[in-house]
């Protein structure tokens, strides 16, 4: 995965002096445990780091201002072990500019009853600290994320592992880089949006590239550098022999091997984790770019045609939450419908630029007509997506705020043949129906492209909308839609005045 960025998470433990200095060591002994076996449980993604734990208002602030600095920091979890007055944390949450998780648990998993006395009870009062917490959380009206039980209990491990993921992704955003070649398509709405306002909300910044920067990294690009990519591709793909080294169309792959290894030196000098085209502005080069497209998806960058710039930094972050889980994550379109009463699909696909980490079995490589945009036939990945639970996902800018989508999906072998269809695509049904999920989208404005996975799931983009302030829609099994009307009402009018409210 490229430019992942090195993350780690802080573990606060909140207390008191009130108990003397034998129940203190004792906390801090049970929280370095607590770390200590989260981290050698194998199920979290990032590295927890025990930090010494607060007593005091000063120690507070001055550790949540030291998280903010920290550019290793992604975010911090909170736990209170004992009672933890909560005026103690308010100049430093007012401060904290990380994304927040407060773990309720306790050291313990099972009373001793028996034995319970005063001391242990002082010592072991997370059900009342933690009470105490949330209030001054909710008080100063702080986005967060609560994880409640047993901090060896498997589902609570895997519900904090989910947000580490998506705060590793919220670093990636902050002060990442995209670049558009060109613009987006010619009157297309949802494709645009505010970058100002982009910035601002999510950190990454947006800025546009003529197609004559890539083409001039292109033209630098040596013979050598395309015989080895070339070998490459046909030592990975399934390659149509017409492409192979001594078939009569090898140009065309040579040609996308140079656009892929401009792409590539482009992008990395630039410091850019991804990046858009449109087949509209292509002035300068031969081909719209596909194969060189997904491959550099495939190794983590984030994309979306049409110069959807939004789509393509939700790709990116959907690369980043499922870095090192299988399945995988790729740009993708509902592109059309099977609407036989008996089961009604929608087959998703794009022009060129289906990411090969979704693929099911070995893609091949092959060159067709494009039929628009007028340039010569492009080399493409063709396959068919793995069957399996995905999610698709979708950002819209709507004027007053930023909306995300997410259509839980579940995708399946394509029922029939594909023969004259030379693009990767994915067959699926949708959550809870076909007529629901679509009729919801539709509702809510969704866009037409998105970001695909196996891997990411619906909690990973509330964690995301949590952290980033912004609305979340959800179209799952238990969508109905009267009810999923009246919370996009309802949502209107939150959004509309949830700025005033602020932190508190």
């Amino acid at each position: 995965m490229k430019n992942i960025p090195n993350s780690e998470i802080w573990f606060l433990t909140g207390t008191q002096h009130l108990y003397g200095e034998g129940p203190l060591l004792q906390v801090t002994a049970n929280s370095q445990s607590i770390v200590d076996q989260l981290n050698a449980s194998g199920r979290l993604p990032l590295k927890l780091v025990f930090k010494p734990i607060l007593t005091r208002p000063e120690e507070i602030r001055a550790t949540l201002l030291e998280a903010n600095n920290n550019s290793t920091c992604a975010g911090v979890i909170t736990w209170c072990h004992t009672f933890s007055p909560s005026k103690m944390w308010i100049n430093g949450l007012l401060q904290l500019r990380k994304p927040l998780l407060h773990l309720a648990t306790q050291f313990n998993q099972d009373l001793p009853w028996a034995e319970i006395d005063m001391d242990f009870m002082n010592l072991n009062q997370a059900a009342h600290g933690d009470r105490e917490h949330g209030f001054i959380h909710a008080r100063l009206r702080l986005p967060r994320k609560v994880v409640v039980g047993h901090w060896s209990d498997f589902e609570v491990q895997d519900r904090v592992a989910a947000w580490m993921r998506v705060t590793r992704a919220w670093a990636d955003w902050q002060n990442g880089r995209y670049v558009r070649f060109g613009d987006n398509m010619r009157q297309v709405a949802v494709t645009d949006g505010d970058k100002v306002a982009a910035e601002a909300r999510f950190g990454f910044s947006v800025n546009t590239h003529g197609v004559g920067d890539l083409r001039a990294v292109m033209e630098a690009v040596n013979d050598a550098s395309i015989d080895t990519l070339c070998a490459e591709y046909e030592a990975t793909y399934e390659v149509a022999p017409a492409l192979r080294k001594a078939g009569d169309r090898h140009a065309i792959l040579r040609y996308n091997a140079r656009q892929e290894i401009g792409l590539r030196s482009f992008l990395e000098e630039g410091g850019f984790t991804g990046f858009s085209d449109t087949f509209e502005d292509l002035h300068g080069l031969a081909q719209l770019p596909g194969l060189a497209v997904q491959r550099l998806m495939a190794d983590g960058y984030g994309f979306a045609g049409e110069g959807d710039w939004k789509t393509a930094a939700v790709v990116r972050a959907m690369k980043v939450i499922a870095d090192g889980l299988p399945g995988g994550a790729s740009f993708m379109e509902d592109y059309t419908y099977e609407l036989n009463p008996s089961g009604q699909l929608v087959l998703g696909s794009h022009m060129l630029e289906i990411c090969p980490s979704i693929a099911e079995g070995r893609p091949r490589l092959e060159v067709h007509p494009l039929g628009i945009g007028g340039k010569a036939d492009p080399a493409r990945l063709v396959f068919d997506a793995r069957p399996g639970a995905a999610v698709n996902v979708a950002l819209m800018d709507l004027g007053n705020r930023f909306r995300f989508l997410v259509n839980e999906v579940d995708a399946i072998k394509p029922p029939h043949d594909l023969p004259k269809l030379p693009v990767a695509r994915a067959v699926w049904t949708c959550r809870p129906d076909f007529k629901t999920a679509v009729g919801a989208w539709i509702q809510a404005g969704g866009a037409h492209h998105t970001g695909y996975s196996y891997a990411v799931t619906a909690e990973h983009i509330e964690d995301l909308s949590e952290i980033a302030g912004v609305e979340v829609a959800i179209i799952d099994a238990e969508t109905r839609t009267r009810e999923f009307r009246q919370q996009l009402r309802n949502n209107e009018i939150y959004y509309h005045i949830a700025p005033g409210l602020g932190r508190m």
